[in-house]
Order: C-alpha cells, then structure tokens, then sequence
C-alpha cells in the first residue's frame, strides 16, 4: 500500500491577498486596497493559512499582526505581487498597443478634485474617445500604481518613488474665504490630517483663532463656510463662483501645493492610457488662471 504524504498548497490570489492584509494590517484597508470585501479578505486569508497548515495572522485591538510563520512567509513572498503585475502592465501595453483606443483607464485623486473640478471638463474625452471607460477612485491616501490600484494619479506632491512618471500639471493657490460677517472664527482639519501642508498653514498662521468647524473635506469645509462657520482655506479654483462667500485679507504668505500626473513607466505608451494623459495635461493647462489666480481681495 503506497501512502502519500499531503504537501501544503495554496492559490496565488491568497498568497497576494495575505500580503496586502500584511502590509495594512487591517481587513478594510486590505478591502479597499484590492476592491474587495473585507470578509472575502478574511476569508481567502484563512484558506491560505488552511492550504499551508500554519496560522499566520493574530487578530490584535489595533488590528491584524503576524505570527512568527506569518513574518516566515512575508519576507519570502515580498514583492512576488510586485512582479507578477509588472508582468500583467507588460501584457496590458503589449494589448493595448493592438486594441488601440479602448478599454479601461483607472484614475485616482481627491474627491474635491474629481467632483467640483475634473468630472465637469471631462465630457470631451467621452465625446472624443467613446471607447475609452473611465474608472475614477476618489481616495485621499496614495493608492499604488505598481499594484495596479490605478493607472493614472492626479496627486498634490510630488512622489517619491523615483520610478514613477511624474509630471507637474499645475501649481494651485489658496485663499481665505468666508460668508459675509463670519469671518470670526476658522474651519479647519480633523486631528488625523495635521500633517497636511493646508491645516499645518492655519495652524502657523492663524494660531490662537477660535476653530469653530473641523472636518477632512474640503467640500464640506466650503459649505460650512457658506453656512457661516468661519474662515476656510480653500483652493482658488473650488472657491471661483460662490456667491456666499468674499475673500478674507491676510497678511500671511499664500499657500501653494502642486498638482502631479503620476503613472507607471510599463503603461505611458498604451494609447488609451495616453489619450487620457493628454486630455488631463490641456485640460489644466486651459485653466491655469482658476488654478493659479485669486478673486480681487477688498482692502481693508
């Protein structure tokens, strides 16, 4: 009688699947990072754990951590998922190239950015492209174009991955904005975005103000300045055309932040992924002077 010994499998989805809840360290960030469910995360996780017969995540109060077989299998299988896309953006240009203009085009930046400025100026792309799909995560935080989160980032610094494309779009002012008469008190950030070149502004500048409204939205901090809250700092372009609001003077230096176009090297010569390039580059470069001016501040 032959007897067989078992050996430990496992599906490669699992396997990137564990290194993304291992690099978060938690099933909704995970979720979010893979465009998943957070349970199909926990629940592909524990079949990895099954087809390998160790347990490699503890569940911890501040989130998942790895076991001593965890970090094992980590350190190994770092960067297998970074290479296996780089093969996957490899096939993508080499398709793409064929297909020509179409397909899906993923792109990522600030909701204030997709919602008040990019989505009203891109009905020509569609005219002009109508095979190209446009898919449009609004995310504060970097996704990864190295992990196909997205092809194409609109982000407000420059990255620092230096093998990443970047290109500078264009560079945004600031201004002091408030509703008539309500310019006593300061709209400002949450705690959690104190690092933020526009809440580290208000507090260097406008120390000792009364902060009488908080929130992580710029477009909630324009309606609660329309609603009378106080002085927000605001980009002049989603300022431009709101009637409920004037300039505030301030002696202080104007803040500027950048614009970046940031994609993956294996993707700028996909047509469909430079058709979208090219609209984003003279679409900001048509409205430099919403981006870059300020509405007349009165004197006094």
């Amino acid at each position: 009688m032959t007897v067989h010994k078992q050996t430990a499998s496992f599906h490669w989805d699992d396997l990137r699947i564990f290194l993304e809840l291992a690099r978060t360290g938690s099933l909704s960030a995970a979720a979010r990072a893979l465009r998943i469910s957070h349970a199909t995360v926990g629940r592909r996780v524990a079949a990895l754990e099954e087809g390998l017969g160790r347990r490699l995540v503890d569940r911890r109060a501040d989130g998942y951590g790895l076991t001593a077989d965890g970090e094992t299998v980590f350190a190994l299988a770092d960067g297998m998922d970074e290479r296996a896309l780089a093969i996957l953006r490899q096939v993508s240009s080499q398709g793409g190239r064929e297909a020509g203009l179409t397909g899906t085009v993923r792109l990522t930046t600030t909701q204030a950015l997709a919602d008040r400025f990019l989505m009203p100026r891109l009905g020509p792309l569609r005219a002009r492209h109508p095979g190209i799909d446009l898919e449009v995560t609004v995310d504060n935080r970097s996704l990864s174009l190295a992990r196909r989160e997205a092809d194409i980032a609109i982000r407000l610094a420059r990255p620092q991955r230096g093998d990443l494309i970047a290109r500078r779009l264009a560079t945004m002012g600031y201004g002091l904005f408030a509703a008539v008469g309500a310019a006593d008190a300061v709209i400002g950030y949450d705690e959690a975005l104190a690092e933020l070149p526009e809440a580290v502004w208000l507090a260097r500048h406008m120390a000792g103000r009364r902060v009488a409204f908080r929130s992580n939205s710029q477009q909630t901090q324009l309606a609660a300045a329309k609603a009378g809250f106080g002085v927000a700092l605001l980009p002049f372009w989603l300022a431009a055309g709101e009637p409920d609001l004037t300039p505030v003077p301030c002696e202080a230096p104007p803040l500027e932040r950048e614009a970046w176009l940031v994609l993956h090297p294996d993707l700028r010569d996909v047509p469909r992924v430079r058709a979208v390039i090219e609209h984003l580059v003279a679409l900001f470069a048509a409205e430099f002077a919403t981006l870059t001016d300020t509405a007349p501040v009165p004197e006094g």
